[in-house]
């Protein structure tokens, strides 16, 4: 670094001979931009500026958001590699471009220029780094700081990547429903092939043939219609879901997406350092500043909404399996009566066909009760996380006793500028609409998870009751004097009892919480944003509640 560049700060005597030596020797030691410790010790950035339009003879520039490229110039250029290089380009027009750089007299900067840009003039602007920083990152679309995936139209992608996630769960919880659709009619189907079964065996043959014929053949029908519903999508419901997305982290780290050959998995970027004190600062920040923060909280609440669907999803596949095991109960204890009421080997073949089939819809059913389980659990503690996060309001207007000292900022004000009225503050504002939409959606999301524990709890207590019904049902008629069989209906009834209060457990706490929430009665007013008008002036739209009608 060539101390000349400074000596105008010596003339004004602003520093001394000594400070600025050092603050060269520790830029060479350090790989730190002098500018950056002259900063630090408090020299106005503008005498610093002063100074490099004194040096190199051209204009100083400062950060502004009406800095940007022309448009198409940096679809070419890597803009990672720029802030390596220090230069930016704002135009290219009759083979001479406009740069904006740190040191136009560094080896091979201006041969790098004229390669990459396809010139023969460069007319020059000098800035300091920091500042020429934050002017690629402007064009860049990302907050200082923070990796390139954290551009707005990144982020949009990844929000695009997280909508597919979410209609893939809707469609899989759409399957999941057919399957128990298909559960039900299967069920219907063997109950009256049942009766018609046990009909032919107590009547033998008779007028009343053609009546058990008829429940025999409706009940094969029925059967086989449910098991044409029930098997495709069994296929469907023993596949594993793709594990769930780790939780954000106050807007401090970045949701990127990978899909490498048509394969897309989503992972999180390491904290980014001072991301957390730029948020502090939020009055002190930029409108576009402010819309990428907004950009990477839509994306957070997107993945909170993933999040819970994918919950929801792995509680429609437990309720499924309960469907099943509800199936496969009652066809045990069909089988389980038959045996030991009548007493003729001929007929064991089908009492055993009955019991085997019986024993094996269970433990398939059973077999997602603990994924079941366990995605009730993890869901609720999900919610209780999300409910403890920060808002957007606690940015925007927090209380005075929790408003941060913003370290980076003299004022608290936010920058206003005439060329950024009403345009930039109308776009923010629109950003500031769309992310409190979307965490409206989210609360939502979360009404719709904590309804979904209440109907696998409910699930849970009609499989209970279903067990519990066999158990007693087995017990009553034929009593406890066989100690084999006593033992297994009484096993039979406490499984169901325990089901039972599972559900209940599941079920109560979750339909307290429901009836909490403002959606499930009353009318919804919405506000239609127009930022040219007065708030009290924009127009307003009512939804009404089907209960009201």
């Amino acid at each position: 670094m060539n101390g000349n560049i400074f000596s105008g700060l010596l003339k004004r005597e602003i520093i001394t001979e000594r400070d600025l030596q050092d603050a060269i020797e520790k830029s060479r030691t350090s790989g730190r931009h002098v500018e950056e410790f002259l900063m630090d010790k408090e020299i106005p950035k503008h005498e610093i500026l002063f100074c490099l339009t004194e040096f190199y003879g051209c204009p100083f520039v400062e950060f502004d958001e009406g800095i940007t490229a022309q448009p198409g110039l940096m679809s070419r250029i890597d803009a990672e590699r720029l802030k390596v290089a220090l230069w930016f380009p704002l135009s290219v027009e009759e083979g001479t471009a406009e740069v904006i750089a740190c040191y136009p007299d560094s080896a091979g900067l201006r041969a790098e220029i004229q390669k990459t840009l396809g010139v023969d003039r460069i007319e020059f602007r000098v800035t300091v780094p920091s500042e020429l920083r934050r002017i690629i990152e402007h064009n860049q679309d990302i907050n200082p700081g923070f990796p390139p995936s954290s551009s707005r139209t990144q982020l949009a992608k990844v929000r695009t990547f997280l909508a597919n996630r979410r209609s893939m769960l809707a469609s899989y919880r759409t399957s999941l429903s057919k399957n128990r659709t298909g559960l039900a009619f299967l069920r219907t189907g063997l109950s009256f092939i049942t009766i018609a079964t046990l009909l032919f065996k107590i009547f033998v043959l008779g007028y009343s043939s053609l009546i058990e014929l008829a429940l025999l053949i409706t009940g094969v029908v029925i059967a086989v219609d449910g098991l044409l519903w029930y098997v495709p999508v069994r296929g469907i419901a023993k596949r594993g879901l793709n594990p769930i997305i780790p939780h954000p982290s106050d807007g401090t780290t970045v949701l990127t997406v990978e899909d490498p050959e048509g394969w897309y998995y989503f992972a999180r970027t390491a904290p980014v350092e001072g991301a957390e004190d730029l948020r502090d600062c939020w009055n002190g920040l930029s409108p576009v500043q402010r819309r990428m923060f907004l950009a990477n909280d839509r994306t957070d609440l997107a993945d909170e909404r993933t999040v819970l669907a994918y919950f929801r999803t792995l509680m429609a596949k437990a309720r499924t399996g309960l469907a099943l095991s509800r199936t496969g109960i009652a066809l045990t204890g069909v089988g389980i009566a038959l045996l030991r009421h009548v007493h003729e080997g001929k007929w064991y073949v089908f009492y055993f066909t009955l019991i085997f089939t019986g024993i094996i819809m269970i433990l398939e059913g059973l077999y997602s009760y603990f994924p079941g389980r366990r995605a009730g659990k993890e869901s609720l503690a999900s919610q209780v996380t999300a409910e403890n996060k920060r808002r957007i309001w606690d940015d925007i207007l927090p209380p005075v006793d929790h408003q941060p000292e913003c370290k980076n900022h003299n004022t608290r004000r936010p920058p206003v500028h005439p060329g950024q009225a009403p345009g930039v503050w109308g776009t923010t504002g629109l950003a500031l609409e769309r992310t409190l939409l979307a965490e409206r959606r989210n609360v939502m999301a979360r009404l719709r998870t904590v309804m979904a524990r209440s109907r696998i709890g409910l699930g849970f207590v009609r499989t209970g009751m279903n067990f519990t019904a066999v158990g007693i049902g087995l017990l009553v008629s034929f009593g406890t004097a066989n100690a084999a069989w006593t033992a297994l209906e009484t096993g039979i009834l406490a499984t169901g009892l325990m089901l039972v209060a599972d559900g209940l457990y599941w079920h109560l706490p979750a339909e307290k919480i429901r009836k909490q929430f403002p959606y499930c009665f009353g009318e919804v007013e919405v506000a239609i944003p127009d930022y040219t008008r007065p708030a009290r002036s924009w127009e307003r739209v009512s939804f009404k509640h089907a209960y009201d009608e």
